[in-house]
């Protein structure tokens, strides 16, 4: 019980921390980190809160704990997906000089 209750509260404050972030810069990979970990911490307890309230049976609880859980995954890596754009060359500029003597580019070090 203890370990699940962690895993709430820490589930839910990452996934309070994706939506400010969300908030503060728009993009859409955050907006589905956001979503991801919420369901991966939604299915970590979804499974164990219908068997005992619901009365479902553990099978059918363990396969939606399951089910919730990896559909949250599936979002995590799409929005690691959406997060890469090739187009976008924001990286760091390369560390390359050219020699005065021969023209020729060589690593910096």
């Amino acid at each position: 019980m203890v370990t699940k209750t962690v895993t709430l509260i820490l589930g839910a404050l990452i996934t309070f921390l994706a939506y400010r972030a969300f908030r503060r810069q728009g993009a859409p990979a955050l907006r589905a980190l956001m979503v991801g970990f919420g369901l991966v911490t939604a299915g970590s307890a979804l499974g164990g809160a219908l068997y005992h309230v619901a009365d479902i049976g553990f099978t059918l609880g363990v396969g939606i704990e399951s089910l919730v859980t990896a559909a949250g995954f599936g979002v995590l890596v799409y929005s690691l997906y959406v997060g890469v754009d090739d187009t976008d060359d924001t990286r760091a500029p390369s560390r390359q000089v050219t020699t005065e003597h021969d023209g020729r580019r060589r690593g910096a070090d």
